[in-house]
């Protein structure tokens, strides 16, 4: 263990604070195991952390179970999207040292020690003076690292804060666990249900295909059903795919700066044929902005939208799209874009429900529905970008979904 790592002798008020310490991690513990929401989880963690070691703030940085890689998952007082594209380098790191040994680690001084890694704080727009880093253990791996930072009044971390810290990360990481666990195989559950539908209509268009007396029509009738519900099938699949990356942060963002009306043409034209079949017209409005952002994750936003405005529009009715300074901004440093349509309208008891998953809107009007995902991954894209996502909508008059992104700096 590192030389900073000190050891003393506990005395009478020590062991007094001790105890009063370990009757509030029984209270917090009771409330990390009943809670299976991980981000909400990871809120109480650091809040626990930060008051267990009388410090200014705490993180955690988890091992990506896919890569092996160690990324800050969340620290004080700042948005979750902020840290989740910092990887945190195994080698030459206070955090990959703890991880690769699976013990606490003290240091004084970050100015003074070769390995802290920097990167964190200039990302984070943050000093840190002193840490104390321990291993978040279960069972017999080390699944992350939780570290308190900047003790207080300028003290020095002493042998009960590892301690208590130490147990609280080894609460916290059966927790994490089986917060992960249950989201999995609430995800699975879900992903089957909804896979169940195509396949089981796949089923029977080929016990139907192989009766000798099918008819030659009625045969190609049911290959065209069978290609349809393939492609169905191919679209939920990638549309699953693409959500468990969102929400288990895997999904990185290329972010690049970009023409923010270039890009809604561009998505316009793939949607055109669509529009054209139900005679809807398109109208876009607004200056040029230059977004800074993942593109390509950005156009599958507008996408989701643009398709979802077709298909639940009136034949002959508009989607208007609109760019334009984000007025509830202060800084002035983010564009919005809505997409209008004049289709049926939202109730709002369905209005709540939009953004969850396999959420769908009761097909009273003879929709072909899609996988419920398209808006939930929408809204993990769009927050990954600091942004926001709303909608309005009056039934019998449209809906209008709205979103931000941050212009570039130059802009």
């Amino acid at each position: 263990m590192n030389d900073d790592v000190f050891s003393f002798t506990e005395s009478g008020g020590a062991t007094e604070n001790l105890l009063n310490s370990y009757e509030y991690l029984i209270e917090i513990s009771q409330q990390l195991n009943s809670t299976l929401d991980l981000s909400a989880l990871l809120h109480k963690i650091i809040s626990a952390a930060e008051r267990l070691t009388d410090t200014e703030a705490a993180s955690i940085m988890l091992l990506d179970p896919k890569t092996g890689d160690l990324r800050f998952e969340i620290t004080s007082n700042l948005n979750p999207n902020e840290t989740d594209s910092i990887v945190v380098p195994m080698e030459g790191s206070t955090a990959g040292w703890i991880v690769q040994h699976g013990e606490p680690r003290v240091i004084e001084d970050v100015t003074k020690e070769p390995s802290h890694y920097h990167g964190v704080d200039d990302r984070l727009a943050f000093e840190t003076r002193n840490l104390l880093g321990v291993p978040m253990r279960t069972h017999n791996k080390v699944i992350g690292v939780l570290q308190a930072l900047n003790k207080h009044n300028d003290q020095r971390f002493n042998e009960q804060d590892i301690k208590i810290l130490t147990t609280l990360a080894s609460q916290a990481a059966i927790a994490i666990e089986n917060a992960r666990l249950f989201q999995q195989s609430d995800f699975i559950a879900e992903m089957v249900h909804e896979l169940r539908t195509p396949l089981v209509a796949l089923k029977a268009s080929t016990a139907l295909m192989l009766r000798p007396d099918l008819p030659e029509d009625r045969r190609v009738d049911i290959i065209h059903d069978m290609q349809s519900e393939t492609e169905r099938l191919i679209s939920m699949t990638s549309d699953f795919l693409n959500l468990a990356r969102l929400e288990s942060g895997r999904a990185q963002l290329d972010k690049t700066d970009f023409d923010m009306q270039k890009l809604i043409r561009e998505s316009v034209n793939v949607v055109q044929q669509q529009a054209s079949d139900k005679d809807i017209n398109v109208v876009i409005t607004g200056g040029n902005f230059v977004v800074s952002g993942d593109r390509g994750k950005i156009k599958q936003v507008l996408l989701n939208l643009l398709t979802n405005a077709i298909k639940y529009n009136r034949e002959k009715g508009t989607i208007a799209i609109a760019l334009r300074p984000n007025q509830d901004q202060q800084d002035k440093s983010f564009v919005e874009v809505s997409v209008k349509d004049t289709g049926y309208g939202i109730s709002k008891d369905n209005q709540q429900h939009m953004f969850q998953k396999f959420y769908r809107v009761a097909n009273t009007a003879g929709f072909t529905q899609g996988t419920g995902l398209g808006l939930v991954i929408s809204k993990h894209i769009v927050e990954a970008h600091k942004g926001a996502i709303w909608m309005e909508s009056q039934e019998g008059v449209g809906s209008t979904f709205h979103f931000t992104l941050p212009l570039a700096q130059k802009y």
